[in-house]
């Protein structure tokens, strides 16, 4: 049944304005970046002027620093989302192939668990990480931001691995195949898309995580939004110019990701709820 055409013209409505919500905000920081400093805030908006590039120049001269937490963001944002997809992977396996009251009853502890704000869990693991000596430290970060995200890829994975005929795994067995070798000869592949999803939205939470990288985190592993926050709060003033182009080079990584992957999130999201 063709749906009328003025349902279809409000449903392109809303999309563009959703878009445009969307998009002006990081449209204007990235123009704002290259604006002399008396531009930026000046009303109405100038959209006509002479971009220039000392707000770059300014960030590279007055905070070193930023570049060396933009791989420390790296590191440990590579290191969560392989941690996270994989173990979401093993995990979704398991809840989708076997049944019983334990692993019941541990699915929603996680789900549970997933819905306590992180603040939470900062004061009694705080101890914890210094008795371990994990402070400052990228695998901290690593596991912190892992664990965050498991239960949502667990589920999310455990979706796709329903879609896979059984018969597959059975198939694999008679020839000889172990659990392991079913896992990744069999599971794996079929779930890659899945597995995508979960690791886009591991990738852009743990690229600009805030709090556990300021409580557990002082030099070593210190992250990217961390100088961003001190441009915030700098002694001299803020520069707005230099904080636009900071914000705009820790943005280009995530944003160019996303896009990349576009595809197989929506494929990966929708996945389970359109096959039968």
């Amino acid at each position: 049944m063709r749906r009328p055409l003025h349902i279809k013209i409000l449903r392109g409505l809303a999309l563009v304005a959703i878009a445009f919500w969307s998009a002006f905000p990081i449209a204007l920081v990235v123009l704002s970046s290259f604006k002399p400093a008396r531009d930026i805030f000046v009303f109405p908006p100038t959209w006509a002027f002479a971009p220039t590039l000392a707000n770059y120049a300014g960030l590279w001269l007055r905070w070193p620093d930023f570049f060396r937490t933009l791989g420390n963001s790296l590191i440990v944002t590579l290191g969560a989302t392989a941690l996270a997809v994989l173990v979401s992977a093993m995990a979704g396996y398991v809840y989708s192939r076997k049944r019983n009251p334990y692993l019941a009853g541990s699915a929603f502890f996680m789900i549970f668990v997933r819905l306590f704000p992180p603040i939470v869990v900062t004061l009694p693991l705080f101890p914890l990480v210094n008795a371990l000596r994990l402070n400052d430290t990228h695998l901290i970060l690593v596991i912190l931001y892992a664990t965050f995200f498991v239960s949502m890829g667990t589920m999310i994975l455990k979706a796709f691995v329903d879609q896979i005929p059984r018969e597959l795994d059975e198939a694999a067995m008679v020839d000889g195949a172990g659990v392991w070798s079913v896992f990744w000869r069999v599971i794996l592949p079929l779930s890659a898309q899945g597995m995508i999803a979960v690791g886009v939205f591991v990738f852009v939470y743990a690229w600009n995580e805030f709090l556990f990288a300021f409580i557990f985190t002082t030099s070593a592993a210190k992250t990217a939004p961390l100088v961003l926050s001190e441009m915030t709060g700098a002694v001299d003033g803020v520069e707005w110019g230099v904080l636009f182009a900071a914000t705009t080079v820790q943005l280009v990584p995530v944003l160019l990701f996303v896009l990349l992957a576009q595809k197989y999130l929506i494929a990966g999201l929708t996945a389970g709820a359109t096959k039968g």
